[in-house]
């Protein structure tokens, strides 16, 4: 099991879920189960945040995988995503500014 893989569906916030298997070219949808937000609280359209969700990839515009989380080899031999670790000596994201988002969420 991925935890805390980042889920971008199209025209909605990021999600957090935990995949059964990491993502592979001949999938058509992502499976997974503990679905919140990311500040870690279930969604609104969700029963049951432990509940088995399958998000089909015409609805998904990128999936994040965090690093190191993917094995080396699936399970039936094929290779899996592998995701490089961050440097240690790479810049910090930086932080947002609350008034310009202010201004953007009233435009």
């Amino acid at each position: 099991m991925i935890r805390d893989v980042v889920l971008h569906l199209l025209n909605e916030q990021p999600l957090l879920i935990d995949v059964f298997d990491p993502p592979t070219p001949s999938d058509t949808a992502l499976v997974g189960t503990n679905l919140r937000t990311m500040s870690g609280t279930r969604p609104l359209f969700a029963s049951h945040s432990d509940a088995t969700f399958v998000f089909p990839y015409a609805h998904i515009r990128f999936v994040e995988v965090p690093a190191g989380s993917a094995d080396a080899a699936a399970p039936n031999g094929e290779l899996a995503l592998q995701v490089a670790p961050d440097e240690p000596g790479a810049e910090p994201e930086p932080d947002l500014d609350e008034e310009f988002l202010r201004r953007v969420r009233d435009a």
